[in-house]
């Protein structure tokens, strides 16, 4: 089974770009990667078909996979799954490994939304605004970073302007990058970034594109 030597993401919005672009290099070091910003879950979601018909006129040819990452937000988890892999499946793409062949479509849901990727790294979220308790992981609302209610983004605004960082509104993009450059991604405690983590990494290791 060939290697993967290129992954192309698909993702909603550009923090979460930024973010893969200083993660990625931490999770699966030396993969080549392109990243597709849609700049909205609903463009990402109305274009998806059409993009995968392309990819799927090529990539049995390669040894590309193509790894969708959108926010779960209010939507069911499982429906939207769902919802990914039938798009996926109806453009002729392998959400699944077969006889056929290997994965070619990973489908990755952030829970609720990119911020509990952060959240699940207190220590990070610290070291970029120094400000920031280093014991806020231990406060319950945000012990379990994929059951912050409110809104992630929501959570992560309010912790930061009460210690005068984004005093006119989280700027998205910014704080992904402030944070995402001290990520431990060993250590992150969001259980939807630990399976992204070795989502990926079972697609590259050993050539296995299986996940």
């Amino acid at each position: 089974m060939n290697q993967v030597l290129n992954l192309e993401f698909l993702v909603e919005e550009p923090s979460t770009e930024r973010a893969l672009r200083l993660l990625l290099p931490k999770i699966i070091p030396g993969v080549p990667f392109e990243i597709r910003d849609f700049r909205g879950k609903g463009r990402l979601l109305s274009q998806l078909p059409n993009r995968l018909l392309g990819y799927r006129s090529w990539i049995d040819s390669t040894s590309t996979c193509v790894v969708v990452v959108v926010d779960r937000d209010d939507d069911d988890c499982v429906e939207l799954n769902a919802r990914l892999r039938r798009i996926a499946e109806q453009a002729g793409m392998r959400t699944q490994p077969g006889p056929f062949g290997p994965v070619q479509v990973l489908i990755r849901i952030a829970i609720e939304e990119l911020e509990a990727w952060f959240f699940g790294d207190v220590a990070a979220i610290q070291r970029a605004y120094p400000k920031v308790s280093v014991h806020l992981g231990k406060q319950a609302r945000y012990r379990d970073p994929d059951a912050i209610t409110g809104g992630t983004w929501e959570a992560l605004e309010r912790v930061l302007q009460e210690r005068g960082y984004h005093a006119t509104g989280l700027r998205k993009l910014q704080a992904a990058t402030d944070i995402a450059a001290y990520m431990d991604v060993e250590a992150n405690r969001s259980g939807s970034f630990q399976a992204f983590r070795e989502g990926l990494r079972r697609l590259v290791k050993e050539g296995d594109r299986d996940a």
